[in-house]
C-alpha cells in the first residue's frame, strides 16, 4: 500500500483526522504493517497493550465484552485500542482477522514523539478526548438520575 494510501486512511479515522498531513505522513512512514491471515489473533484478553491498530484492508472482529452481546466487526480507518495510544493498560477482548487483513500497528512511543513534534495536533487531540470525557460524565449523570436505585 503506498503511503498515500495510508495518509488517507489515517485522515479517514475521526483521531487521526484531527491531525495534518505532515503527522500523518510521519505516522504512515513510521509505523509497522502486519498481515493476518482468516481467523489470526492480533490480540487476546488481557494481552499488554502497547498501542493502537488501524485497519487498512480487510476486517477485524473483537470479541464481545459482555456475554450474550455480538462481536464487533472493525473495518479500514478503524482505530482499535485509542486508550493504549496514550496509556499502558490491558486489552479488555480479543481481536482477530474475519478474514485477511492488514492493520497499522502504532505503538504508543510513535504516538508521543508525533505528538511531541505536532503540539497544534496534540491540543485537537486532548481536546476532543476531554469532550468524550464530558460527554461521557453527562450520560453516567443523567443514568444515575433515572435509576433511583
Amino acid at each position: 500500500m503506498a503511503l498515500d494510501d495510508d495518509i488517507a486512511i489515517l485522515a479517514s479515522s475521526p483521531l487521526f483526522g484531527l491531525m495534518n498531513r505532515d503527522a500523518l505522513r510521519l505516522i504512515s512512514f513510521a509505523a509497522e504493517r502486519r498481515s493476518l491471515a482468516p481467523d489470526a489473533a492480533l490480540f487476546a484478553r488481557g494481552d499488554a497493550a502497547d498501542g493502537g491498530y488501524v485497519v487498512l484492508r480487510g476486517t477485524i472482529r473483537l470479541d464481545p465484552r459482555a456475554a450474550g452481546a455480538p462481536p464487533i466487526e472493525a473495518g479500514p480507518a478503524t482505530l482499535i485500542g485509542q486508550i493504549a495510544l496514550f496509556l499502558p493498560q490491558e486489552r479488555p477482548t480479543t481481536a482477530r482477522a474475519a478474514g485477511s487483513a492488514e492493520v497499522m500497528v502504532i505503538p504508543r512511543a510513535l504516538m508521543r514523539r508525533v505528538l511531541e513534534v505536532f503540539p497544534d495536533a496534540a491540543a485537537a487531540i486532548h481536546d476532543a478526548l476531554a469532550d468524550d470525557l464530558s460527554a461521557l460524565a453527562g450520560e453516567l449523570s443523567r443514568s444515575r438520575a433515572a435509576d433511583p436505585g
